[in-house]
């Protein structure tokens, strides 16, 4: 038999329920370009518009798993964003600059 989330949650411990929520927070700072594009409010033709490009160039570059930063950054600049490239280590993390004249 189906239950509702709330009573499962409510059988959770304090701890546990802290490391949903920052887990469910994680995953909404993580998106595919195309689902950001979305929630952004912008379709693949109104993207393609703004990069004076042609609407299945979208479509492909959404698909990419590999691209050179200038094509992201002006992805993302289109949809109003600015691109930063961060390397993550255990002591800390590290805005990379090598990009910004790009």
């Amino acid at each position: 038999m189906a239950r509702k989330f709330s009573e499962l949650r409510e059988k959770m411990s304090l701890e546990a329920r802290v490391e949903s929520n920052r887990l469910f927070e994680e995953a909404l700072k993580e998106y595919p370009l195309a689902e950001l594009r979305e929630a952004r409010g912008l379709s693949q033709k109104m993207l393609a518009e703004a990069l004076g490009i042609q609407q299945p160039a979208i479509a492909k570059m959404e698909k990419r798993t590999d691209m050179y930063v200038s094509t992201l950054r002006s992805h993302i600049e289109a949809m109003g964003g600015r691109l930063e490239i961060t390397a993550h280590f255990p002591e800390g993390s590290i805005k990379i600059s090598n990009f910004s004249h790009l």
